[in-house]
């Protein structure tokens, strides 16, 4: 078990990252005097990480995997190891800046019903943009699509402080993510069965359906390389970002509404592979198909996962960032590309 000394954990999950780590931990090494340890975790990467990391950052908790676990997983089995207040899960292709972490912590600090934060997420590549793993906080649609301020769909916005402001969100970026260590535990942590990608809004449905509120804090920034595990547009990203939606809203969406939207969802999932097909992308249309028989076979797993949250399906909590109207319909047919012109109302974080 790793004590930690600070109040949180910045817990980095590794797989043959070690070039990231070259350019991009000692900055996050030099910023851990303002109130945290850093742990790294390898998924038992041919790349040497764990000996390099041994050798020239003796500061770095160690975590060695002996098989790579994918996102959810590697997180699930780091964390049990790890003992601290706050956890920040942290993707090795992401760059810290100068203060990045006080106005987290003090977030998270003021606010005990405030279960996970993320700050602003840009683009490294292009500075000046949002990045799509987050942007400047997560929502979701009436139809359980989900959006970013400053990312619609493939739409980034260049950040010219239009989203400053502290505001409850439905989702934190997974990418830097900060959590309650016991909320985290108590809601029963990433889910394992979903392997890379929307584990972190799974999450942070489960902790709203608890009672708490997710939070995106304006004036924290980080940068994002992205693409760097599985690259965007690839059919392995289609593939679990189609089945894993689908899968997150078996496990937590009201049964009223769950009787009608996945039969919706099916269908408007077929309706967006046309751009696939205009442009002659089959393999990503196999990728939406493969999803798709990937949840009818899981689906027995799905509803146990509800049926073991019933108690929270149950409770009248208010969830917050969920636009009431459709994105498809505001994106493509009135087209309206950013966050601000959708109309959202972002609620102040208090």
């Amino acid at each position: 078990m790793i004590v930690c000394n600070s109040l949180t954990a910045v817990v980095i999950l590794s797989y043959n990252s070690l070039e990231w780590h070259k350019l991009f931990l000692p900055k996050i090494v030099e910023q851990a005097a303002s109130g945290y340890d850093v742990v790294l975790v390898d998924h038992a990467s041919p790349d040497n990480t764990a000996d390099y990391i041994q050798a020239h950052f003796p500061s770095v908790k160690l975590i060695r995997l002996t098989q790579n676990l994918g996102f959810a997983g590697g997180y699930a089995a780091a964390l049990e190891q790890v003992k601290a207040k706050y956890f920040i899960l942290l993707s090795a292709d992401f760059q810290v800046t100068d203060n990045w972490y006080p106005p987290l912590v003090a977030a998270m600090e003021n606010n005990a019903r405030l279960a996970a934060v993320q700050p602003k997420v840009r683009y490294w590549k292009q500075p000046e943009l949002f990045e799509y793993a987050g942007a400047a906080g997560g929502y979701m649609d009436k139809w359980g699509y989900m959006f970013c301020r400053g990312r619609v769909f493939d739409r980034l916005e260049a950040d010219s402080g239009q989203y400053d402001e502290d505001v409850k969100v439905f989702w934190a970026s997974g990418g830097c993510f900060m959590v309650r260590s016991d909320a985290y535990f108590e809601a029963g942590g990433l889910d394992t069965a979903l392997f890379a990608h929307m584990e972190e809004i799974g999450l942070c449905w489960r902790l709203q359906n608890r009672g708490y509120t997710i939070g995106a804090i304006g004036n924290s920034t980080v940068f994002h390389v992205g693409g760097s595990v599985i690259s965007y547009g690839s059919p392995q990203k289609t593939f679990y970002n189609y089945r894993n939606n689908l899968a997150l809203l078996v496990k937590n969406e009201r049964r009223a509404k769950l009787l009608w939207l996945i039969p919706l969802r099916l269908v408007l999932d077929g309706v967006s592979c046309l751009p696939f097909l205009t442009k002659g992308n089959f393999k990503n249309i196999l990728a939406v198909a493969r999803a798709h028989f990937s949840f009818y076979r899981t689906l027995p797993y799905w509803l146990k996962q509800r049926k073991a949250a019933r108690a929270d399906l149950k409770k009248d909590h208010i969830i917050s960032g969920v636009f009431n109207k459709s994105i498809i319909v505001k994106y493509f047919l009135k087209k309206q590309a950013t966050f601000t012109q959708l109309g959202v109302n972002a609620e102040t974080l208090s």
